[in-house]
């Protein structure tokens, strides 16, 4: 499904492109040739203000060709370079909170076109532990944010709220899983987020980060998703080749792979590289002010995701 508004600055860039070509070639020209014959022939100069009545250009023409170079840097910057995100859940708490505006990098899993998201150029793939904006694959007109957990190929367990990890291999000998490496750092609790939660620290790939769980959350494993192409256990995924396997940073409060499978390649729109400004917002006990009024600047977050 295609991007409304990257289809939209598509067709801005192009339109106004088109004018600014134009405007360049034949009709600039015109009106500086019809300007210049006008003052040739006055007897007197010409002020720029009688000037500009000669040959006037079309307002429309006008505002386009001004435009132009304003509106093609936005497309290059937000379709291949970087893109900016607001996070609107705390299902990537402590990592990412509500409020948080992030800048996604676009080309860290290849250049794409904007529109409907075709890889022109491989650049690289998502690692695991990545931080990754996709479209979601049951409305990719909405866009996730979660972290890379499994790879094309990996075989993933989340039972009893312990991630367990089993690398792709070409061999039929993989070994066994094993229980990534976590450590209790704690308890707290935190705004937007009900309950006092244990806070963890966790090692993914060569990512160090910090995860929640939440102990007066039962276990939701009979929701959990259900491959229909190999046989595997309740808790239990092998992540297809070209798709990837996320979840969220708070574990207990996340919808994400565990629920509706697996993120395919084509649905990446890049990685989530830095917080560029977070903002605490208000809120009325009452419920008569509006929710999205910031009551405050959170400096300290502002820097790089991990």
């Amino acid at each position: 499904m295609a991007n409304t508004f990257a289809l939209i600055l598509v067709i801005l860039t192009f339109v106004t492109g088109i004018v600014w070509v134009i405007d360049k070639l034949k009709w600039g020209p015109a009106r500086k040739a019809a300007r210049q014959a006008a003052q040739d022939q006055a007897e007197v100069g010409l002020d720029e203000k009688t000037l500009a009545t000669i040959h006037p250009e079309n307002v429309l023409i006008e505002n386009a060709r001004s435009l132009f170079p304003v509106i093609a840097v936005v497309f290059v910057l937000r379709s291949f370079l970087y893109e900016p995100f607001q996070i609107p859940s705390g299902s990537m708490m402590p990592t990412l909170l509500v409020g948080d505006f992030i800048l996604v990098e676009k080309f860290s899993y290849g250049v794409k076109e904007p529109v409907w998201q075709n890889k022109l150029i491989p650049v690289g793939e998502p690692k695991r532990g990545d931080v990754a904006v996709f479209k979601y694959p049951e409305d990719p007109r909405v866009d996730f944010i979660k972290r890379v957990v499994g790879l094309p190929g990996d075989s993933i367990v989340y039972k009893d709220k312990q991630l367990y990890l089993k690398p792709a291999c070409e061999s039929q000998n993989c070994g066994n899983y094993k229980a990534l490496d976590t450590q209790l750092l704690g308890k707290e609790t935190f705004k937007d987020q009900p309950g006092m939660v244990e806070v963890y620290s966790e090692i993914l790939g060569e990512v160090a980060h910090q995860i929640l769980i939440s102990p007066h959350i039962p276990d939701r494993a009979a929701s959990f998703y259900q491959q229909s192409d190999v046989k595997t256990y309740q808790y239990e995924w092998i992540v297809p080749e070209g798709h990837y396997f996320v979840m969220g940073d708070n574990r207990d409060n996340s919808a994400d792979s565990r629920f509706w499978g697996f993120v395919p390649e084509q649905n990446l729109v890049g990685k989530a590289v830095a917080t560029w400004i977070s903002f605490e917002f208000y809120r009325d006990p009452n419920g008569l002010l509006p929710t999205w009024v910031p009551s405050g600047v959170r400096f300290e977050r502002i820097g790089a995701i991990k």
